[in-house]
Formats: structure tokens, C-alpha cells, sequence
């Protein structure tokens, strides 16, 4: 979203995103593509999927890994300790910025702190939230058949909330899998492909089954998650609310996410920090000339830059951080600047892309035969530096800084009509997920490429259509759009076709900006 639109605009798209659209949609969205069923979720939590089994399977005790106990393993020192140095750094640069206003754990401080004393203690522990086919993410790992994702969320289990319920806390740990792992092989001893996996998470969803039923149907010897084993564990992803910054005299609301990635080393059996897929290192990038010449040689090269109109591309890590700050809402702070600001002309005083080189590497890739799909115009080529960057991503259309914050079956009375498990951006993106799992299933070649992270692409099957159209995830109310100009002349044709469905219209937020929502048209 655009760092100019008014406060209330954005308040609006973050309440969209609690909106239990899918309720009213029909068919879930995210049937064989992810595992959203509260209770079945309780199920395997109590089971193969409890924390404890999947971080720590050597383990011989058989109980709940409290979330103290979790970063005391040895594999986990590292991320405990990178953790805890994430935060003083957060603490060092807001006291510099902000010396008349305290920063501490509590309700007593301008800037309140996340609790590191409950992640590190016996209080609570990391609960199954969601369990998400990430198959689509092949082009990035085709020999594992892409990944599957474990998020728990952080839940406080001691004392209990005022209706004597554990309280959820807002962070998440995001166990990533190899969909697929070296010599796997079925019941029968045969080989494991991806069009097996994909079958298998296909008609998983066309089950009716919940609960318990469903569980012990995913966990067969045909079903998706009789697949998922701990030694295809490949990272673990945190996003945590680092801040919580209540609305005063002197500020607007505002909480920041902390994003970090540790990546598996089987040899040394530890995670360790790691670069971030795609998160652009702005200061570092912005601070070094030759870097940044290097950064937009390699990125406006045609191959790559048709990979990055794609939303397939993968940076190389030289370019990367290993953390990000996530706002929300975006542009209240420093901290929470999106992604690629200041490295486009028109923000910032040396930016790494002028207008003319993106304009002359738009038109150099034309002449060897690449049509863009979403980048058409240098606005284009901005949105996609912030979308496909983690932070930037999660600062669109997310619920508060969460794309999944999962449901919570430990609630007094758990229910899918009550509980919305993810944002927008995540329902609106099952449509594609699932059409590239048909086509694996089927054997053909998977068409990897997304849309921009608020406007989802369609497909062509006629029941992907009917799935998003005249919805909030597309084009319906709440989604967004872009207002058109009297003059045809004047539209971004990177942005030309996010109409609104028909008896809507599409109002822009602010005087520079003409991405907007779609609303009923007044009359």
C-alpha cells in the first residue's frame, strides 16, 4: 500500500482482512492447498505434529515442549541468540530516535517491548496453527517438489486469559519442509514424484471429513502428511511483534514485526541465521555505489527482470539482509519504510533506479521477446521491488503484520466460521497455488507466476474464476483497484485492469495516489 494513503484507508484494509470472506464465498479457498480445520489441527498437534515431535524427535519424552524448553536445545542456540540481539539493536536505534519516550516490557512504556521473558519460559509453548502446501514455490527447489509449511503460533498457557482459555501471543514459528526429501518412498517401497504429492494434497481437499476423521485421513499411508518427516526440515521462519506503540497525543497507532530466517545445517545439526529470500538490503545497498551498480545491472538484465515481472525471482543473497522490521500500518517510522524506498527516482536523493533505466530495460527486454505480465510502467517496477520483498509483502493487505496467524483451536469454542486462519493476500493466492498443483499432478508444466501481492492473477480454468471474481480477494468490495483517468492516456498500464465488479467503483485514497478500494458506487 502506498505510504501516502491516509490513516483510515489503511485502518479499513487491515479490517478487511478480519473478515470472514470464504464463510460466505462457497467452498473454502484453501482446500488442497492448506489445513485450516480447528480440530483437526488439535488432533495432530496432539500427535505426530506437536512441536516437541517435529523440532526435537529424539526426544524420549513423550510431553508438550514448553517454548523455554524449545530454545534451550542445542539446535535452537543460535536463533535464541540472534533473537536477543535483533532486540537490542530495535532498542539502541528507537532510543536514538525517540530519547523523550521510554521503551520497555508493559503497559507504562510509549514503546512496549515483546515479553522475551514468556518466549523464554515454561509459560508457554508453540501451538499447530495451520498447516500450508507451499508446492507452488518448485521453481525455487524443483528437485524437493517445493515445500510445506508448519506454522505454530506462541501461546501462553499459564496464567489463563479472563475466560480461563491459553491466550495467544503474537508470534508465529514457521517450520519449512522439502515437499519432498531424498530416497522418499511410499507404502509399496515406490519412488516418491511431485505429481504423487500433489495428487495426494488434491484430493485430501475434496474430502468432506473434520476433526478427528480428517486428521487420521491426512495422516494414512495414501494421505499428504504420512509424507512430512522431521530430517526434511530446510529452515524455520519467526515473525514476532517486536513493538506495540498504543495511539497518544504525539502518535498514530502503530506495531512493528521483527521477520528473521534460520536455516538448517544437517551437519552441525543447529539453525543458523540466514539471509532473507528476496529482502533487499536498502541501507547496506543505498551505503555502497559499486554494490548498487551491481544490484540494478543484475536485476535489469532481461532474463532476470523477466523473472522479476514474474514474481519468481530469487536475488542473490550478496544483495539480502537477515532481518526485517515490518509497520503497520507502513510509513509511520523509519523502521517501517517499505522495502524500496529510496532506490527508485522520485524518493531519495541517489536512488539505484532512474526512471530512464527502467524505462530503456523495459524496452530492451521487448526486443528479445519478453511481454511483461504486471510490469509495464516504472510504478509497476516500484509496487514489485516492495511486494516481492518479505517485509513489503507482509505489509500488504496482511492481518496486522501476519499473513497466517492461524486458527485457534484452543479457544473456548473453536469454529471455522468464527476464526478467519489468514489474510486476503493468502486466499486470494489459493486459486494460483491450486492451479499449479493440478498441473503438477497431471504432468504438466506449472505456470509459477503471481500477480502483485494486492491484486491476485487469474487463471484461465472457468472454476478458478468463478472462485475470486465479484469477491474482496479480486475484485469485489474492499479489493483493491485502480481508479481510471478520464483520459485513457493518462492510466498505468500496470494497473489498468484492477477494475471493480459490476454496481462498484473504485476510490483512491489520497491526493497523489489512484490505488484505491472498490466500494458501492454513490450515487
Amino acid at each position: 500500500m502506498d505510504r501516502a494513503l491516509p490513516f483510515i484507508f489503511t485502518i479499513l484494509v487491515l479490517l478487511c482482512g478480519a473478515i470472514p470472506a470464504r464463510a460466505a464465498e462457497g467452498p473454502a479457498l484453501e482446500r488442497g492447498a492448506a489445513i485450516t480445520d480447528p480440530l483437526a489441527l488439535r488432533e495432530l498437534d496432539r500427535g505426530r505434529f506437536a512441536v516437541a515431535r517435529v523440532m526435537a524427535p529424539e526426544r524420549s519424552v513423550d510431553i508438550p515442549l514448553t517454548s523455554g524448553q524449545l530454545f534451550t536445545l542445542p539446535s535452537m542456540a543460535m536463533v535464541r541468540a540472534a533473537l536477543d540481539a535483533e532486540f537490542e539493536r530495535y532498542v539502541v536505534r528507537h532510543k536514538a530516535g525517540v530519547p523523550n519516550e521510554t521503551i520497555g516490557v508493559g503497559t507504562g512504556h510509549d514503546f512496549q517491548l515483546f515479553d522475551r521473558a514468556v518466549l523464554y519460559s515454561d509459560d508457554a509453548r508453540f501451538v499447530l496453527a495451520g498447516i500450508v502446501n507451499r508446492m507452488d514455490r518448485a521453481f525455487a527447489s524443483p528437485e524437493s517438489c517445493g515445500e510445506v509449511r508448519l506454522i505454530y503460533r506462541l501461546t501462553r498457557t499459564r496464567p489463563a486469559g479472563e475466560d480461563g482459555a491459553p491466550r495467544r501471543l503474537p508470534m508465529t514459528l514457521n517450520v519449512v519442509l522439502k515437499a519432498r526429501g531424498g530416497g522418499m518412498t511410499d507404502a509399496r517401497g515406490a519412488g516418491i514424484t511431485c505429481a504423487g504429492i500433489a495428487r495426494r494434497w488434491l484430493d485430501a481437499g475434496e474430502s468432506t471429513l473434520a476433526g478427528a476423521d480428517l486428521a487420521a485421513r491426512l495422516l494414512a499411508p495414501d494421505g499428504p502428511l504420512d509424507l512430512i518427516r522431521p530430517e526434511n526440515i530446510d529452515r524455520i521462519e519467526t515473525n514476532l511483534q517486536i513493538v506495540h506503540v498504543p495511539k497518544s497525543a504525539v502518535r498514530e497507532f502503530r506495531t512493528d514485526y521483527l521477520l528473521k530466517v534460520f536455516r538448517f545445517d544437517s551437519r552441525a545439526r543447529a539453525f543458523e541465521e540466514a539471509p532473507m529470500e528476496n529482502q533487499i538490503d536498502r541501507e547496506r545497498i543505498l551505503a555502497d555505489a559499486d554494490l548498487g551498480r551491481d544490484f540494478k545491472a543484475w536485476l535489469l538484465d532481461p532474463r532476470h527482470l523477466n523473472e522479476f515481472d514474474r514474481g519468481t525471482v530469487l536475488i542473490p543473497e550478496r544483495f539480502l539482509a537477515r532481518a526485517a522490521i515490518a509497520a503497520t500500518p507502513v510509513g509511520f517510522d523509519p523502521s517501517g519504510l517499505q522495502p524500496e524506498f529510496g532506490l527508485v527516482q522520485g524518493e531519495g536523493a541517489n536512488p539505484v533506479f532512474s526512471e530512464s533505466d527502467i524505462v530503456t530495460a523495459l524496452r530492451k527486454a521487448a526486443d528479445v521477446g519478453v511481454t511483461p505480465a504486471n510490469i509495464r510502467s516504472v510504478a509497476g517496477f516500484r509496487r514489485r521491488l516492495n511486494d516481492v520483498t518479505c517485509s513489503g509483502c507482509h505489509q500488504t493487505r496482511g492481518i496486522g503484520g501476519f499473513h497466517f496467524p492461524g486458527v485457534d483451536w484452543m479457544a473456548a469454542r473453536p469454529s471455522n466460521s468464527t476464526v478467519v486462519p489468514a489474510s486476503p493476500h493468502f486466499f486470494g493466492d489459493q486459486i494460483r497455488r491450486r492451479d499449479i498443483l493440478a498441473s503438477m499432478k497431471w504432468g504438466s508444466s506449472p505456470d509459477y507466476s503471481r500477480g502483485f501481492s494486492e491484486r491476485p492473477q487469474l487463471r484461465t480454468r472457468s472454476e478458478f474464476l468463478a472462485e475470486l471474481k465479484g469477491t474482496g480477494h479480486y475484485d469485489g468490495w474492499g479489493a483493491h483497484c485502480y481508479q481510471p483517468s478520464a483520459k485513457a492516456a493518462d492510466n498505468d498500464p500496470s494497473f489498468r485492469d484492477w477494475t471493480c465488479a459490476a454496481g462498484l467503483a473504485c476510490e483512491a485514497a489520497g491526493k497523489t495516489s489512484r490505488i484505491g478500494m472498490c466500494f458501492v458506487k454513490s450515487r
